[in-house]
């Protein structure tokens, strides 16, 4: 029994989150398979790389709907993700969404898609609170254009401006790195959020801003979630730390999680993210729909609101989310948390919702 997966593997795809997706999902498929596959017959992962492109992935879930999957899983790109869930749609595939999070993941309310990740606006809501509350009002947003970055600055302007604070946005297409540190101290930004590509511009930014000696009491933060991977740490060095970001985990990880941490890690070779917890996740839900129901498409997505999986950061279940087009995992746990500046390879976490 085959499924799809959907990863990007090459740039200018964000390769190090697709690695851990992959080996969440890999690590599954293999437990799935150790404990006698389903139903007496192995499952499969077919890997396509969708290097972050919206067309080749789109292409791709073509060509694994032919090749008949039972279903589709994975992405890490919310744009790229976007194009696979309406094709999947469009050709009455499921997909089970591992990571991506924007909240209109569908143009309309679809049955063949799900969702792990939690929506955008539900995280970047609470990456508001977290703000707030460390006193900043005055915050820039350093942005490219996507789709992604625009509804994010999006939800942070509506859900802050009721509450005193004001969000700036600087349009990267136009500035270059030291120009933003000019813009940064005439608006009297307290704050200033990555809504960048990574490595690049982002890792241009930060450097740029910690170098200039009149925004030393500035916070740099990253809601998208840039500092959670060793590539930032070894690009960045001590300037990394101290970069609040998003990230989907308990403060506690249960037995399931602690386990399949450990597994991770040793895959990996360092800490797994919290993205190969949500590849893991994915194949477990999956897993357990295909055991129940079969690999006929239909009934995989007709079980996704009967769903009740034991994942590694809690019990998965999905439900009809308002302002969210497709099955949503509601619960996924939210914190923002950084890396220690006294240890970068340690996390601090400093808000949860």
């Amino acid at each position: 029994m085959q499924i799809g997966a959907l990863v990007p593997l090459t740039r200018p795809g964000w390769v190090e989150a697709g690695q851990h997706l992959l080996a969440g999902l890999e690590l599954a498929v293999r437990e799935v398979n150790d404990a006698g596959g389903i139903v007496g017959r192995p499952l499969e992962l077919v890997v396509r790389d969708t290097a972050a492109d919206p067309k080749r992935a789109a292409a791709a879930v073509d060509e694994l709907a032919r090749l008949g999957v039972a279903a589709l899983a994975g992405e890490y790109h919310s744009v790229v993700a976007r194009a696979a869930a309406a094709r999947a749609d469009a050709l009455g595939l499921p997909f089970l969404c591992s990571s991506a999070v924007l909240d209109a993941l569908t143009e309309q309310p679809t049955e063949w898609v799900a969702r792990l990740a939690p929506a955008q606006s539900r995280g970047w809501q609470i990456y508001a609170d977290f703000l707030l509350g460390a006193g900043h009002s005055r915050i820039a947003v350093a942005a490219e254009s996507s789709v992604y970055w625009a509804a994010g600055a999006r939800i942070l302007r509506d859900y802050l401006a009721p509450r005193g604070g004001t969000v700036i946005e600087l349009d990267m297409r136009a500035l270059t790195p030291a120009a933003v540190c000019d813009e940064l101290v005439d608006n009297r930004a307290t704050a200033l959020l990555l809504l960048v590509g990574h490595p690049e511009p982002a890792v241009s930014i930060v450097k740029s801003v910690r170098r200039d000696r009149r925004l030393a009491e500035i916070m740099i933060g990253a809601p998208a979630g840039q500092p959670e991977f060793a590539e930032w740490a070894t690009l960045l060095g001590d300037d990394g730390a101290a970069i609040p970001f998003l990230r989907y985990l308990p403060e506690r990880l249960s037995p399931l999680g602690a386990r399949v941490e450990t597994a991770l890690r040793e895959r990996l070779a360092e800490t797994p993210s919290f993205v190969a917890f949500e590849g893991y996740d994915t194949v477990a839900v999956l897993a357990d729909v295909l055991r129940s129901h079969g690999a006929e498409r239909k009934l995989t997505a007709e079980s996704w609101p009967h769903v009740a999986v034991e994942g590694t950061r809690g019990q998965i279940r999905f439900s009809r989310t308002p302002g969210i087009s497709v099955w949503q995992w509601a619960w996924t746990p939210i914190q923002v948390v950084d890396r220690d500046p006294a240890e970068p390879d340690r996390f601090r976490i400093l808000h949860a919702g």
